[in-house]
C-alpha cells in the first residue's frame, strides 16, 4: 500500500439526504478522524462542466480527477445520467480506482414511485447497471439490496450501513417529558404508496387510549417554495399523506405537521418522539432501503415500530428493542402494539434503552471510519489496482 495519504475525491449529487448519509457526512468525518491517513475533496461536477456549453476539457485537464486515487461516485448526479456515466468511464481512462454507491434500488422502481416515468424515460436504470458493471468498488445500505444487484457486479460489492455523526448538536438535544406518548413519523416527498399502510390507524388509536394521551408527530412537509406551481406533485404530496394519515380524525386536534430540515439537523426530529413509526409498502425498492431508522431512534433511546420490510429484522427483536408488523398484518395489529405502548411507558422505555445498547456503535460514524478505510485497502488489493506513488 501507499507511503502517502490516500486521496479520495467525493463526487456527490446534491446536499439532500442520501447524499449526506451516503457521502458528505461519512466522507468529513473521515478526513477529521483520519487525517494522516486520507485527504478528502468534494465536487458535483468533476468534469469540469460549463453551463450552456456541451464541450469538456480534456481529462488531463481535468484537475481533481488527476489528483485522486479513488473517485467516489453516488447515485446519479445533477447533470444526469449520461453525465453520470462519463465521469465514470474518464475516471477508468485515467486509471483512478471507482467507487459507486446507491442507497436506492435504481434499478428497480416501482410505477407508484414519482421518478418510476423520469428513470424508465431516461433509462436510468440502465446507466446504473452499467456504472455497477463499471465500478472497482461498489457499496450499498444492506444484504437484500447487494443480493439483488450481484448480477451486475465485475468486481467488488460490499454493505455499508447508513451512519451518523452523533457529535452534531441535533443528536445532543435535551429530551422533555410529556404527559403523554408522542408517536413519531418522518418522511420525505416519496412514500404516497408507505402512508396507505398507516391510512386511519391514528384515528383507531385515539379511540383505544384515549386522543389526549397521544399526540402525533407528522415530520417533512416541505418548506413553502415560492418557486414551486401550487399543482406541482411535490406540493400536492403532503396534502395527500394528511388525507390518508388522519382518516376518520374527528373533534380535538392531536397531531401537529412539521417542516422538513436539512440533513444534519434531522435529530431534532427524534429528540421530541417517545415511539417511531416506520411503515412501507412490501416491494423490491423498499424492502432494499436502509435501517437509518434504527439509527436515528437509537440515539435518543425510543423504540421503533416498523413494518417487517428491508433489513429491519437485524435490529428490531418483537417486545425487546421494537415491534416489526408484517407486511400483510390488518390494521389492527398497528392498532394494538402502539396502543401498548402509549399505555406502557415503562416498557416503551425499555425498548429505547435495549435498542440503544444494541446498535450504539453500528451507527456511529466516528467510530466506523477505520472500517470504511480498511475496505478501501482491500479492495484496492484484490482488484490488483495499481496507485502511483506521487
Amino acid at each position: 500500500m501507499l507511503n502517502r495519504k490516500l486521496r479520495i475525491l467525493v463526487v456527490f449529487a446534491n446536499h439532500g439526504g442520501c447524499s449526506y448519509y451516503r457521502q458528505l457526512s461519512p466522507m468529513k468525518m473521515m478526513q477529521e478522524e483520519l487525517p494522516d491517513k486520507v485527504e478528502i475533496r468534494f465536487t458535483d461536477n468533476p468534469l469540469q462542466a460549463v453551463e450552456g456549453s456541451t464541450e469538456l476539457p480534456p481529462p488531463d485537464q481535468l484537475v481533481d480527477m488527476n489528483w485522486a486515487d479513488i473517485v467516489f461516485v453516488a447515485n446519479i448526479l445533477k447533470y444526469g445520467g449520461p453525465y453520470t456515466a462519463r465521469v465514470i468511464k474518464v475516471a477508468k481512462d485515467l486509471g483512478k480506482f471507482v467507487h459507486f454507491d446507491t442507497d436506492d434500488l435504481l434499478t428497480g422502481l416501482y410505477e407508484e414511485h414519482h421518478l418510476y416515468n423520469v428513470y424508465k424515460e431516461n433509462k436510468l436504470g440502465e446507466i446504473t447497471k452499467y456504472c455497477y458493471n463499471t465500478a472497482d468498488l461498489v457499496t450499498v445500505t444492506q444484504m437484500k439490496f447487494a443480493q439483488r444487484i450481484r448480477p451486475y457486479i465485475s468486481k467488488c460489492l460490499a454493505v455499508i450501513k447508513n451512519v451518523i455523526d452523533y457529535n452534531l448538536e441535533a443528536w445532543n438535544v435535551p429530551r422533555t417529558p410529556a404527559k403523554f406518548t408522542r408517536i413519531g413519523y418522518a418522511a420525505g416527498i416519496h412514500h404516497r404508496g408507505d402512508v396507505k399502510v398507516f391510512s386511519s390507524i391514528p384515528h383507531l388509536v385515539n379511540q383505544k387510549v384515549g386522543r389526549e394521551n397521544v399526540r402525533w408527530d407528522f415530520y417533512g412537509h416541505p418548506p413553502p417554495d415560492k418557486n414551486k406551481p401550487k399543482d406541482s406533485w411535490e406540493a400536492k404530496v403532503w396534502p395527500e399523506y394528511m388525507a390518508s394519515l388522519l382518516r376518520g380524525f374527528k373533534g380535538h386536534k392531536n397531531y401537529n405537521i412539521h417542516y422538513a430540515l436539512p440533513p444534519d439537523l434531522y435529530g431534532r426530529y427524534y429528540a421530541n418522539m417517545d415511539v417511531a413509526i416506520a411503515p412501507l409498502q412490501l416491494n423490491d425498492f423498499n424492502d432494499s432501503k436502509s435501517d437509518i431508522k434504527v439509527a436515528e431512534c437509537s440515539r435518543y433511546k425510543i423504540p421503533l415500530v416498523a413494518s417487517n420490510v428491508g433489513c429491519y429484522e437485524e435490529t428490531i427483536i418483537n417486545g425487546k428493542t421494537g415491534y416489526l408488523i408484517d407486511p400483510d398484518a390488518p390494521k389492527s395489529e398497528w392498532v394494538r402494539i402502539l396502543s401498548k405502548l402509549c399505555k406502557d411507558k415503562k416498557h416503551r422505555i425499555e425498548l429505547g434503552n435495549n435498542l440503544h445498547e444494541a446498535t450504539k456503535d453500528l451507527f456511529d460514524g466516528r467510530k466506523q471510519v477505520q472500517m470504511r478505510y480498511d475496505l478501501y485497502v482491500r479492495a484496492i488489493q484484490d482488484t490488483g489496482h495499481k496507485l502511483s506513488d506521487d
